[in-house]
């Protein structure tokens, strides 16, 4: 059983969901049986399997959200979860949390009673309720106080304890939520879109932050993103998604893979160039260059 807390402080167990039955290879790749994708290979320094997803198959509405997705996520390594809108990256999420259920496939955690923070996409905050930072973070147990200071200040939102949510900027906010997810020192982190609505300033200054963290904590991070220029430079493996896995791997192998080009162009993958080659050269005194600045919003 593996336990995580979302933004609303809910802990919920999730159980090892396995289900036979499973399709025979669907002749366009999409839907139903096998992967055609190989399995999928860990950083060099990352430890144990926290969560590991094999031939996943959700269906809403009578419609195939995603099938035949397989991925694993190791202790210290990030992985990111990239595709166009509507390709079902959050589908995948929720399913791994067991927040949706599965058709086919199975979903596991090796690793016993794993603890998981989540962030989700969005958050629905309630306009008249005067609900500060300090509260909010409280809410999530009795714990929660003990671990408050702690927390902001690592994601850099110390000073904004006593500010209320709805006057949070954007990356103002992801900070917060951030914080509320490291409250109980998760083995794994899943952090869905953790940028949106953030510049690509703000953007990269996050994407640091997530990697100390990940450094700090020990800890495996899955992330969702579709900003493909900064994350392939922020992660060690990417999963291309498009309601199935059309290629995962190394950002750079996967920048280059034909599935990849297809979806995203060529122009795009092009770009990805610069990106990659800084992935390549990271310092490995683990320290950013320059300093951490305040997070841009759009408009």
């Amino acid at each position: 059983m593996a336990r995580w807390a979302g933004h609303a402080g809910f802990e919920v167990e999730t159980p090892v969901i396995e289900l036979k039955g499973l399709c025979p290879r669907c002749g366009d790749g999409v839907s139903g049986g096998e992967s055609s994708v190989p399995a999928s290979v860990p950083a060099p320094h990352s430890g144990p399997t926290l969560i590991e997803a094999v031939n996943l198959r959700v269906v809403l509405s009578g419609l195939d959200i995603i099938s035949n997705v397989s991925l694993s996520v190791h202790k210290g390594e990030i992985v990111t979860i990239i595709g166009p809108n509507g390709a079902g990256k959050t589908t995948l999420v929720r399913a791994l949390l067991g927040l949706l259920p599965i058709k086919e496939g199975r979903v596991f955690h090796p690793l016993s009673d794993p603890v998981i923070g989540y962030v989700p996409q969005k958050i629905d905050i309630d306009e008249t309720l005067p609900l500060t930072v300090k509260r909010f973070l409280d809410l999530a147990g009795p714990q929660a106080s003990k671990r408050r200071e702690k927390v902001l200040a690592e994601v850099g939102a110390a000073h904004l304890e006593a500010r209320p949510l709805q006057r949070l900027s954007g990356g103002e906010l992801r900070r917060v939520l951030l914080a509320r997810a490291l409250l109980r020192q998760p083995d794994l982190l899943v952090l869905d879109e953790p940028v949106q609505g953030v510049d690509v300033i703000g953007q990269a200054e996050l994407y640091q932050l997530i990697s100390r963290l990940r450094d700090n904590y020990g800890c495996g991070i899955l992330m969702v993103s579709h900003d493909l220029h900064v994350v392939m430079a922020a992660t060690d493996r990417v999963v291309c998604l498009n309601h199935h896995v059309c290629c995962q791997g190394l950002p750079e192998t996967v920048s280059k893979h034909p599935e990849y080009l297809s979806l995203f162009g060529p122009e795009e993958a092009r770009g990805m160039a610069v990106y990659t080659h800084h992935h390549d050269h990271r310092h490995d005194d683990g320290h950013d260059e320059g300093h951490d600045h305040e997070d841009h919003d759009h408009g």
